[in-house]
Formats: C-alpha cells, sequence, structure tokens
C-alpha cells in the first residue's frame, strides 16, 4: 500500500482553496476531501426542518439521524445525505447564511472532526480543505497550507461562481456575507479559523487558479517526493 499522506488547505471563504484543492488532488493522484460541504450538509438539515441553526440541542439529533457522506467513485467526490447528492442543496443562498452559524457550535464541530478523521482512516491519501483542518483536524498533516485574499477579490470571485451557475446575485450582499463569515469563522470559541502554525500561507489575490495549483504542487512535490503520482 501506498503511505498515508494528507494534505490540509484552510482558508477564508473565496481564497479558491476548493477548486485548487481539487486540481491538487488530481495532479498528485489522491482523493480530496471538502469539509465545508458536510457543514452545509447539516445547515441544509436544519433548513428543512426549522431547526435553530445555533443549538445544538436541535441539530445533533439531526446529525445522529442522518447520513452525511461522499460518493467516491464521483470525480470530484459528491457530498450526500442519506445517499441522495446534496450539491444543489448546498449551494444555496440561505444555505451560505446559515453555515457559519453552524459550524460555530461545539458540539457540531467535534462530530464533523470526528468524522472527517474516520473518512481519512479510509481514505489515508487525501488532499482535506477547509477552516481547521491543519489547525484541529490534523494538525500532524504532511503538508499544511493556507490560503488568503483580499476581501473584494473573494467577493468578485464568489459573484462570478454563483453568476456561473445562472443565480442572479447583489455583490454588495455577497461582500457583507463573506466579511460576516470571516468574523463569525476567526472569532468562534471551537476551530476558528486561523493559520495554523508551521503552515505555508499562499495569498491568492493575484493568481490565477492555474498558478495557485502550481504552487501548492510544488511545494508538496518539494517535501514528499516520491509519496506523489509523477507530474504529468
Amino acid at each position: 500500500m501506498a503511505p498515508r499522506l494528507i494534505v490540509t488547505i484552510d482558508g477564508p471563504a473565496g481564497t479558491g482553496k476548493s477548486a485548487a484543492s481539487h486540481m491538487l488532488a488530481e495532479r498528485l493522484g489522491i482523493d480530496c476531501l471538502d469539509t465545508g460541504a458536510m457543514y452545509r450538509c447539516v445547515s441544509v438539515l436544519a433548513l428543512r426542518t426549522g431547526a435553530d441553526p445555533s443549538d445544538p440541542r436541535d441539530l445533533m439529533p439531526l446529525i445522529e439521524a442522518h447520513a452525511i457522506d461522499f460518493d467516491w467513485t464521483a470525480d470530484p467526490p459528491v457530498v450526500r445525505i442519506d445517499s441522495v447528492p446534496a450539491e444543489q442543496d448546498i449551494r444555496t443562498a440561505d444555505v451560505g447564511r446559515t453555515v457559519s452559524i453552524v459550524a460555530a457550535v461545539p458540539e457540531v464541530r467535534k462530530a464533523m472532526v470526528q468524522a472527517q478523521r474516520d473518512i481519512a482512516a479510509e481514505h489515508p491519501r487525501l488532499v482535506s480543505e477547509g477552516r481547521d483542518q491543519g489547525s484541529v483536524v490534523f494538525p500532524d498533516a504532511d503538508v499544511r497550507f493556507f490560503l488568503t485574499a483580499e476581501p473584494a477579490v473573494r467577493a468578485r470571485r464568489r459573484v462570478a461562481q454563483l453568476e456561473a451557475r445562472g443565480w442572479a446575485v447583489d455583490a454588495a450582499a455577497i461582500r457583507s456575507e463573506i466579511e460576516g463569515r470571516d468574523a463569525i469563522d476567526s472569532t468562534r470559541t471551537v476551530g476558528p479559523l486561523v493559520c495554523p502554525e508551521g503552515a505555508i500561507e499562499i495569498d491568492t489575490t493575484s493568481l490565477d487558479l492555474g498558478e495557485v495549483v502550481d504552487a501548492l504542487e510544488r511545494e508538496v512535490r518539494n517535501r514528499v517526493g516520491k509519496a506523489v503520482a509523477p507530474p504529468c
């Protein structure tokens, strides 16, 4: 069996970490885990049932009653709720406004951290992206990254992403939402959004996606060498 290899990519919304993570995993020949999708699934469940997104007494029974997992046969892997693909459901504006509230609940974070470690036990060669992967979930990861970008740039990227899906969006509202999520994510008591000590920080403000992935791949190959697939 190939040796365990965990690469973590953390950072706030709009830094390009999701797309970069999937491309990096493909280049390295390993799996990719979008942990934010898991919190978004909890948000979907809360919205469907009218649960209080800040109350663990409402949220934990939902987590226990519904299976949140991934279809690993898809490329990239598709998140599911009770075996039903949930990608469209988790990308709505309502979920975007709710997910940081849900993710700030300590009991939810504890459950998701354990679920992510369980996934890594089954998929030990993994690029795992989120907001606490290198700081909390996999502090012993082989390579840890933290992506940043100027808020205005992150907002423009998110607007373009949503418009590409055919949604009408308010650019000012998107920027306000991103800044609000930053505030919640960076100040929560459990698993706050921080640059992990020793992580490689990359400012993506002036980089396109290909340049970001090139930088990530170069750093990983410099550190782990033959542990990953040869470059194409």
